[in-house]
């Protein structure tokens, strides 16, 4: 009998032992994982649910609204009270504001995004809300506000018709040009309604 409770207790102590070894390691693992994981793939998982964020960008301005898109070098989001969509180059945003569960669930099983979206860069996006001739305001980071339509969109920079926000682009309404570097771009809002981006 006594030696029944010796095997008994050796068997209890080596598997608690293998548990706490399968512990270590499972954490470990969880930790391996976590440090791979790159903010532009909890980004694209925060889009994927629509969750509600919150952009703190690099000159304190703080925007709130669902994310709705992540490309190479950017985000958009969807502004709560808005029906356009706010165009966010990585560089521009200083941290972004999630509740616990939204941080939770970003870092949990992430897929990366897309072969296509990580083709669409900044540029890319910012030629496609060229070619549908929306009115934008442009918020640099001087803080100038800059309203009109974007004409052309280059490898790293915008050409910007100034115009009244929500007055089409007509040349009469046209009140001077602006190159605005890609790099000067805090975010770009558009007027109307989200371009095919939040798809």
């Amino acid at each position: 009998m006594e030696w029944d409770r010796l095997f008994e207790d050796l068997e209890d102590q080596i598997a608690s032992g293998w548990e706490a070894e399968r512990a270590a390691l499972d954490a470990e693992a969880e930790r391996l994982r976590i440090a791979r994981l790159d903010l532009r793939t909890r980004l694209g998982a925060l889009a994927a649910d629509g969750a509600a964020v919150s952009a703190v960008l690099t000159d304190s301005t703080r925007l709130s609204g669902r994310l709705r898109a992540v490309g190479a070098d950017w985000s958009a989001l969807q502004p709560h009270d808005a029906r356009g969509l706010v165009l966010l180059p990585s560089h521009a945003v200083e941290l972004w504001a999630v509740d616990h569960g939204a941080m939770l669930s970003s870092g949990a099983g992430s897929e990366p995004l897309s072969p296509l979206r990580e083709r669409m860069t900044f540029g890319f996006v910012v030629r496609d809300i060229a070619r549908r001739r929306s009115g934008v305001t442009v918020q640099t980071c001087s803080g100038a506000l800059l309203t009109g339509t974007i004409d052309r969109a280059g490898a790293d920079h915008l050409d910007l018709a100034l115009h009244d926000a929500g007055a089409p682009r007509r040349a009469r309404a046209v009140t001077g040009f602006r190159l605005v570097p890609f790099a000067s771009v805090l975010s770009i809002t558009t007027d109307g309604p989200a371009p095919a981006i939040a798809d």
